[in-house]
């Protein structure tokens, strides 16, 4: 069967820190959400067998005039079993990339209908890269103390590359699809 790497994101937030489910979509969001993404539904059954299985703990936070906080901190076991995974090789990188899947069928639509879905997904690229830029250099500012710094740089710097290359793609299958429009009304 496989391994749910899912689990191992949640317990790499909790390596960080003590904090609730909402606490931990927030943190997908804001640091890891161009390599990484996780719903309420998938982090709230973690986070429970992730207790179950002695990997973390759960705490109860009393709020005033809200529900309470649950607060999931990582135990020694959990940090271990972090560690361990940590360690493995990677596997093979297999991911959904919709506008190939749209490419690979484009003959079913017209050329203009697949150089709009190309140039749309060139600008989502574009922004997504200005984001990443941006985000590197908050982190150099508010974290330039911070022991894990080097290593979410390196995330970074990674997603520029994979962003600068979808652009480049781009803008190389652009130039083949608009040749072949050419070609067609000529």
């Amino acid at each position: 069967m496989k391994e749910s790497k899912s689990k191992y994101a949640v317990m790499g937030i909790l390596s960080i820190g003590p904090v609730s489910g909402y606490d931990i979509k927030k943190k997908f969001e804001k640091s890891l959400s161009y390599f990484w993404s996780e719903s309420y539904g998938q982090i709230y059954p973690i986070l429970k067998r992730l207790a179950t299985e002695g990997l973390a703990i759960r705490s109860i936070q009393k709020q005033t005039g809200k529900p309470d906080r649950h607060i999931y901190a990582l135990t020694d076991k959990g940090r271990k079993a972090l560690r361990e995974w940590m360690i493995r090789p990677v596997g093979r990188l297999i991911g959904r990339h919709e506008i190939l899947l749209k490419l690979f069928f484009g003959h079913q639509v017209s050329l203009e209908d697949n150089i709009r879905q190309v140039e749309h997904f060139r600008e989502l690229q574009s922004e997504k890269l200005k984001e990443i830029i941006a985000s590197e250099e908050m982190l150099k500012t508010d974290y330039k103390d911070n022991p894990n710094l080097t290593y979410w740089l390196m995330t970074l710097r990674y997603g520029q590359y994979i962003n600068r290359a979808y652009l480049r793609w781009c803008d190389e299958t652009l130039a083949i699809l608009k040749g072949m429009e050419q070609e067609a009304g000529a």
